[in-house]
């Protein structure tokens, strides 16, 4: 007959390996949900190309965000920095984006400068979506004269912070 000991020192065994292998079950699903939802990113990362491609809603969205970069930094001059392929774009709304900032904030529109020696990464081709190669969908960066103070509204950027704001929620509906 088998001594108590050796009957406790199994079964501490067992449960060991059975806590071991719930451990391994539990990171199976956790990076399951992660590949679910880095899937997701990407889609919806393919999907901001599409934006730039209509050049009358991309017109409209640029002055926002430049409008909107201008509210967020408040500085009466900024250095703007946008993908070279948007440049005549971004300065055909420039003056109605500074009037809009003028308008809104009630002060004098600002000195806004497009940086024309730096450009943000061009729109990416369809094998530098799989590759790390930078890439910019769309958008701009203003920045303080004195580059201390940055806005980034590119869509790039804007993507990750409502990842990240909404990953929660995302994940809950994932599992339910």
């Amino acid at each position: 007959m088998s001594s108590p000991l050796i009957f406790v020192g199994k079964k501490k065994l067992l449960c060991s390996e059975y806590s071991m292998q719930l451990n391994a079950s539990r990171i199976k699903v956790l990076q399951a949900q992660d590949d679910v939802v880095n899937s997701m990113k990407e889609s919806a990362s393919k999907e901001l190309l599409r934006v730039s491609e209509d050049k009358k809603t991309y017109k409209n969205l640029l002055k926002a965000l430049i409008a909107q970069s201008l509210l967020r930094l408040k500085e009466p001059a900024v250095l703007l920095r946008c993908r070279e392929v948007d440049r005549k774009l971004v300065e055909s709304v420039l003056e109605e984006a500074k009037q809009e900032y003028a308008d809104k904030a009630k002060v004098k529109a600002p000195k806004v400068t497009v940086d024309n020696q730096v450009y943000l990464p061009p729109p990416p081709t369809p094998s530098a979506m799989d590759s790390h190669e930078p890439f910019c969908s769309g958008g701009v960066v203003l920045a303080s004269q004195d580059g201390k103070i940055v806005c980034e509204n590119t869509l790039d950027a804007r993507l990750d912070v409502v990842f990240r704001q909404k990953l929660p929620e995302i994940r809950k509906r994932l599992v339910g």
